[in-house]
Order: C-alpha cells, then structure tokens, then sequence
C-alpha cells in the first residue's frame, strides 16, 4: 500500500509498505478521504512542537472497514466510519476527569504515531464512529476539524447571549463562526485576507474586521456598545493578539479561549485579568465530540462544503502541502482522496 510520509521537515514522500495487521481489538480501515489541517502543514515544515519524525501524517480521515477484530462488536464490513485521532490512557487524573485529550500520556495519531495519510490504517474499536452511508467521503472527512468547533464551544459555554470575537478566518475559525451562528450567538471574525472576511460574511458574520486596514478595538467596541466581547477564541497563535484579547477586546466577566500554540513567551499584566475576572482557557483537540457533530451534519445544522476548497490524490499530497502558502487568499480546507 501506498503512505504519505514526512520523513524530516520539508521531505515528504510516497512510500510503499505493507498493509498493517490488526488485533482482536480493532478494524482495517481502508482509508478514502483525509484533510490536510495547519498542524500537518507544521509537521511537514518542522514548526509542530508535538511531532516526530518520520512520520505519516493524518489526523483528520474517514474511510471503509474492510476487515474486524474478533473482539470487535457493533461493526461490519463496508461500514463507514470517522475515526477519532485521540489516543489516551484511562487512567491518569484528566482521563478520570473525562478529559482524555489531555490525557498524561497522550498520543495523537498523525503526530505522535502514524496517521491517516495511507491507504490502509489498523484503528482501535473505541476510536471508531459509523457515518451515515450517503456521507459523501469528502464532507466525511470533516468531522474531525468540526470536532474542535464542538470542544471549543463547550470550553467556552458559548450560548445565545454571547457577543463573540474569532480571531482568524481559517478553515478553524469558519468552522467556530458556524457553530456561533448555529447557536444565536453575535460574532465578529478578525483576518488580514479580505478573501476569508468575504467568506465569513457570507456565513453570517455579524461583523468583520482586516486587521491590517481598521482599527480592531474601535470597530470591536462600536459593534458591541462599549463593552467589548464576552467570549473571544485566539486561533492565530499569535502571542501580541492574544495579549490584546485579553487587554484591550475582552469584556468585564468575560472567556478568552486559546486555541493557537506557540512557544513564544506572552507577556500579560495580572491587572488586566483580575480587573475584569476574566477566564482564560485552554483548549486542545476533542474530547469525545464526534457523535455531536455527525448528528449536525445529518441535521444540515452546519455547512462542511463551504470551507473545502481543493482535492488532490494522495499521490499528490505535497502540491496539498504547498497551495496553502502559494495562494493563501483563496485555500481553506484541502481534502486528499484515496
């Protein structure tokens, strides 16, 4: 079978190798569509302070099962599935806290071990979910990225009465902008491609904001009467932003989450968290969030298409790699097919 694999930064090749073997307690999933997310760019460009290498990458995929576990019950073969990427020990203080993608000894597939990027991947039972047959592979392959909009909303109690702030119009970030609406939240999305603000706006953006051309916190205080945004989501990883949200953008009582990662140190003033009691939370992958989102996309609650804008094959997946960074105006979500 053929694998997509970074061996170091900026070496990514198909390589052939044997199909994986299963135990009794998993499925072969003969894998048909994966996204290519912003962390697999990092990997693949050696700014993933999470991988190793080589690896195959692939964190977001869906596929077929073609072969069962003989301890595996609930599945058959040509079922389609979406498999969760969170890998966690069950046993340490977060996963007792049910929060296993945080879990001690996390692994994350794609990152940690090998991933989705190949034709064939042996997965555990309980990472699997059945996706409705009629899911084209494709929208499928969403889930995943739909799943950080699940958790993001829940870390953040994101209700109705919520006047929200996104920063960054990315594929994440449309994805938060839609579950917002979904919810009856006001939001507000912040970017520098007009391109991604034009496309937020068709998405019911309430407000958007080219953070090169207008002054943020003017725009942001007009739009919410002075008080400025009860929950703000930092998905940049830009450390100066995400000292704004909390300085200047966020309300009295209000959310700041964090879903950007970077190593660069941050520094804040204790008086602007206190002043304000503002909560500042941390968010990381998904925390058992896929059956949520399978049921809003078997209610149309959401619109995955609206963020895919390129296929590639897999053979091709480096030029997948690259389109982002050639032309940045126009490449949201790219789906590789198998």
């Amino acid at each position: 079978m053929k694998a997509v694999v970074v061996r170091k930064p900026n070496e990514i090749v198909i390589e052939e190798r044997e199909i994986p073997e299963i135990s009794a307690s998993q499925v072969l999933v003969k894998v048909k569509a994966a996204g290519i997310c912003g962390s697999d760019v990092g990997i693949y460009r050696g700014l993933n302070a999470f991988a190793t290498y080589p690896r195959v990458v692939g964190h977001e995929f869906v596929g077929e099962i073609v072969e069962i576990g003989t301890r595996v019950e609930g599945y058959a073969i040509g079922a389609h599935v979406a498999v969760d990427p969170v890998i966690s020990c069950g046993k340490c203080y977060a996963c007792r806290s049910n929060r296993h993608n945080v879990c001690h000894s996390l692994k994350v597939m794609g990152v940690h071990q090998d991933g989705g990027y190949q034709e064939y991947v042996a997965v555990d039972e309980q990472q699997l979910h059945l996706l409705p047959q009629e899911l084209p592979w494709n929208i499928a392959a969403t889930v995943e990225p739909y799943s950080i909009g699940a958790q993001v909303a829940h870390r953040g109690r994101l209700s109705a009465d919520d006047t929200v702030l996104i920063c960054g119009a990315g594929p994440i970030g449309l994805i938060i902008l839609q579950v917002a609406k979904m919810k009856g939240a006001k939001a507000a999305i912040m970017d520098i491609v007009d391109s991604r603000l034009e496309k937020a706006k068709a998405m019911g953006a309430d407000l958007v904001i080219n953070s090169r051309k207008a002054d943020v916190q003017a725009e942001l205080m007009n739009f919410t009467q002075g008080e400025g945004a009860s929950l703000i989501y930092e998905a940049t990883g830009n450390v100066k932003l995400l000292k704004q949200c909390i300085k200047d953008f966020s309300s009295a009582a209000g959310r700041v989450v964090v879903l950007g990662f970077s190593k660069d140190v941050l520094d804040i003033c204790q008086l602007d968290i206190m002043s304000k009691e503002l909560e500042i939370i941390g968010t990381r992958l998904n925390n058992h969030r896929f059956p949520e989102v399978i049921e809003w996309f078997k209610a149309g609650k959401v619109d995955p298409a609206a963020i895919i804008t390129h296929r590639f094959k897999m053979e091709d997946a480096e030029k997948g790699f690259a389109i982002g960074k050639e032309h940045p105006e126009d490449t949201l979500k790219v789906i590789l097919t198998f």
